[in-house]
C-alpha cells in the first residue's frame, strides 16, 4: 500500500536505488532544523540507523527509539537531547502512536483502505501546533523513519508540520531485507501469541505482511507460509471472511496444506457455513486420512447442522486415530445427548473426563443426561 505520491513527488528521486545515497547528500549538506521523512521497512530502519553514523562521521548522530503509542513528542525529544551535541536526530517508533488513534475496522484494512484516513491522531495534531517550538528550539534535522502508510497519515493529517519538510525519499528494499523481514515474521508466527496482541499490535502485523507480500523480490515459495501466518493473525481478530480469502490464496500456491484447509474450515464454521467448513475438512481427509483433528471439526461442522448420526461416525474416526482426543468423545456424547442416547452419552462423557479431569462442559453436560434418566 503506497500512498498517493502525486502531493510530494518533487521530493522523491526518480531511481529508488539511488535514494540512499541522495538522503546521505541531503543530510550532509543540511545543518540546523530539518525534517526529513523517510519510507522503509523496520529492517532497512535498523540498518540505515547503524550505517548512517560511519556516513556522516563529521555529524553528530543519535536515535530516538518510540515503543510505544504518545501523544506529545516534544517532551521525549526535549528530554533525549538535553546536554547532548545532536546535529541529527533519527525517530523511529512512531507509527505506534498512529496504530492506537486508526478508527477504521480491520475488514477496511485488508480491503486496502487502511490509507483512507478519517481521523487525526493525537500525536499529528501536537505536531501540527507545536511546529514552530520544534523549529525555535531543536536546531537539529529530524529524520523520521516511516512506514509508507505513515507518511500519508503526515500528508494528509499532519499538513501543517510535513510542509516545512527537507525532504522525502524512500529507502530501497533488498531481496535481503525481504528475506529478513519475512523471515522474522514467521518465526515469530503464533497463534497463542496473537492472541495476546492488542488491537493495534493485530493492525501493525497485518500491514507488514501485507507489504512484504506484495514485495517485488518475494520468493513466490516464500508466499505461502507467509499467507497462512496473515490467515492466522486474521482468525485472532474474529475477521473471518478476510482469514478465509488469505487461506485461500496460500492453497493456490499449496492444495496440499492440510493447516490451511483445517483453519479455512474453522473460519467458515464461525460464519456459519458449516457445509463449505465440511468440504475444507474433506480436503484434508483426501491427503490425511488419519488426521484426527480434521475428523473431529467434520464432527462438529456436522453438529451444528443437525446431522447428528453423522457427527458421532466423524468422531469415531478421530477416536480410532487418537483414543484419547477429549473433544471427540466430548462431542460425540454432546450428539448422543441430542439423540436422546444418554446411557450411551454419559459413556463418553466419562472417557473425556478420563483424559482431561477438570473438563467442566462434560461434567456439565453428564449431570443434564443424568437428570434426564
Amino acid at each position: 500500500m503506497n500512498p498517493n505520491l502525486s502531493d510530494w513527488d518533487d521530493d522523491l528521486q526518480p531511481e529508488p536505488e539511488e535514494a540512499y545515497q541522495d538522503l546521505l547528500r541531503a543530510l550532509k549538506r543540511k545543518s540546523g532544523f530539518g525534517l526529513f521523512f523517510v519510507q522503509c521497512t523496520p529492517a532497512e530502519a535498523d540498518k540505515f540507523i547503524a550505517k548512517l553514523p560511519q556516513e556522516i562521521q563529521q555529524k553528530k548522530v543519535e536515535v530516538l527509539r518510540l515503543v510505544e503509542a504518545i501523544d506529545n513528542l516534544y517532551q521525549p525529544v526535549a528530554e533525549f537531547v538535553k546536554d547532548k551535541q545532536i546535529e541529527i536526530l533519527l525517530i523511529k517508533g512512531l507509527e505506534y502512536s498512529l496504530y492506537k488513534y486508526e478508527k477504521r475496522s480491520f475488514g477496511e484494512i485488508t480491503e486496502g483502505q487502511f490509507s483512507n484516513l478519517t481521523s487525526v491522531p493525537h500525536i499529528l495534531n501536537h505536531l501540527n501546533q507545536q511546529r514552530e517550538r520544534f523549529r525555535d528550539d531543536f536546531p537539529i534535522t529530524f529524520v523520521f523513519l516511516l512506514r509508507s502508510f505513515s507518511i500519508n497519515y503526515f500528508i494528509h493529517r499532519a499538513p501543517d508540520f510535513f510542509d516545512w519538510r527537507s525532504g522525502v525519499f524512500e529507502l530501497p528494499t533488498t531481496p535481503d531485507v525481504v528475506e529478513q523481514e519475512s523471515s522474522r515474521l514467521l518465526l515469530e508466527g503464533d497463534y497463542e501469541e496473537y492472541l495476546k496482541l492488542t488491537p493495534e499490535q493485530k493492525i501493525e502485523k497485518v500491514i507488514e505482511f501485507q507489504d512484504l507480500l506484495t514485495e517485488k523480490h518475494q520468493p513466490e515459495n516464500q508466499k505461502p507460509r507467509l499467507l497462512f501466518e496473515l490467515g492466522n493473525l486474521l482468525l485472532t481478530a474474529n475477521e473471518y471472511e478476510a482469514a478465509i480469502a488469505s487461506y485461500d490464496q496460500a492453497l493456490k500456491f499449496q492444495p496440499d496444506d492440510h493447516q490451511a484447509w483445517n483453519n479455512r474450515g474453522y473460519a467458515l464454521g464461525n460464519l456459519g457455513r458449516n457445509e463449505e467448513a465440511i468440504a475444507s475438512f474433506d480436503q484434508i481427509l483426501k491427503f490425511k486420512p488419519d488426521d484426527h483433528q480434521a475428523w473431529n471439526n467434520r464432527g462438529n461442522a456436522l453438529f451444528n447442522l443437525v446431522r447428528y448420526e453423522e457427527a458421532i461416525a466423524s468422531y469415531d474416526q478421530a477416536l480410532k486415530f487418537k483414543p484419547d482426543d477429549h473433544q471427540a468423545w466430548y462431542g460425540r456424547g454432546y450428539a448422543l445427548f441430542n439423540l436422546v442416547r444418554y446411557e450411551e452419552a454419559i459413556a463418553s462423557y466419562d472417557q473425556a473426563l478420563k483424559f482431561k479431569p477438570d473438563y467442566h462442559e462434560a461434567w456439565n453436560n453428564r449431570g443434564y443426561a443424568l437428570f434426564y434418566l
